[in-house]
């Protein structure tokens, strides 16, 4: 495990008024205390960061609350990452080769030369290639601003629209094609892994400059995650649940952080889970999902009306 994670967690329960000192950073990561203080040294002088430590609480809080951490660093994580991707690459040989290895070229200039990072275990990410055609074809749309026809499920149902899209964005560990059916102004966001089948049109739409509203470039505010515990089959041996950050675990109960709720419950609709656990609204929110699924299931059909 990198620092930076070990870092960003010292930074969270400072600014949670936690007084967090070498010895929690030791405990909660089971390293050394020695380790433990090179960290917060690497904080204070490398990094910057403000920490004043209180004698009175027995930990350190920042002297000016404005500092933010940099985020133009790369992680250990994301240099292994980057590595396995150079390596796919560099042995890509169908169409554009030569395009796909000038590529992996660039990626293994930010990698690490070490090659003892390969036996540490790569993190998995899902990539499914329908959702990967999906987001080929969305972006050859965007780029033609040619309507697509699409056929859309979520936790609401399916339902077939045309559709502008008009940019990829993501958002919380998910992919979104932000777009509109028929007036620019009703722009919403459409989850690519809830697309069932993408079709684009000969019809084309004109993309004006202002169709694009400021509100999808702004950064995401900065708000606490939900969590939900979740009984899961197998303990899970790594930090994320396909993409959702686990916060702690106790034998197969995990505390699952999440931002999105529509996401979230859409995830649960297609992930194999034993049980959840809390929080109550969201068990409520699922509970009513399933039953208007299951009231559409029960609907005779128009044939069998006929």
């Amino acid at each position: 495990m990198s620092n930076m994670h070990r870092i960003h967690w010292f930074d969270e329960q400072i600014r949670n008024g936690h007084f967090p000192n070498s010895s929690w950073l030791a405990r909660e990561f089971e390293i050394s205390r020695r380790q433990a203080q090179r960290d917060i040294e690497y904080m204070a002088i490398s990094l910057r960061a403000p920490l004043v430590y209180i004698a009175k609480y027995r930990g350190y809080c920042y002297e000016n609350q404005t500092y933010r951490l940099p985020h133009l660093y790369m992680t250990e994580e994301e240099q292994r990452v980057l590595k396995y991707l150079a390596h796919r690459y560099r042995h890509y040989d169908h169409e554009q080769s030569e395009v796909v290895k000038r590529v992996s070229h660039l990626l293994e200039r930010f990698t690490l030369e070490d090659q003892e990072t390969w036996k540490s275990p790569l993190p998995v990410f899902a990539a499914p290639p329908k959702q990967l055609q999906h987001f080929e074809l969305l972006s050859h749309a965007i780029t033609e601003s040619r309507k697509v026809h699409m056929h859309y499920r979520d936790h609401a149902g399916e339902r077939q629209f045309s559709w502008c899209p008009l940019k990829m964005i993501s958002q919380y560990n998910a992919d979104y094609v932000v777009g509109y059916e028929t007036d620019p102004v009703q722009q919403t966001a459409i989850r690519l892994e809830g697309i069932i089948h993408v079709r684009i049109t000969n019809e084309t739409f004109e993309c004006r400059s202002d169709s694009l509203l400021g509100g999808w470039e702004e950064p995401l505010p900065v708000r606490k995650p939900f969590v939900a515990e979740i009984r899961l089959k197998e303990v899970q041996q790594t930090e994320l649940w396909q993409g959702y950050r686990i916060r702690a675990r106790q034998d197969q109960i995990h505390s699952v952080e999440f931002y999105d709720t529509d996401a979230f419950l859409q995830h649960l609709f297609v992930n194999e889970w034993e049980e959840l656990l809390s929080p109550g609204w969201l068990k409520r929110k699922l509970q009513q999902s399933a039953e208007r699924m299951m009231d559409r299931l029960a609907m005779p059909s128009k044939a069998n009306v006929e």
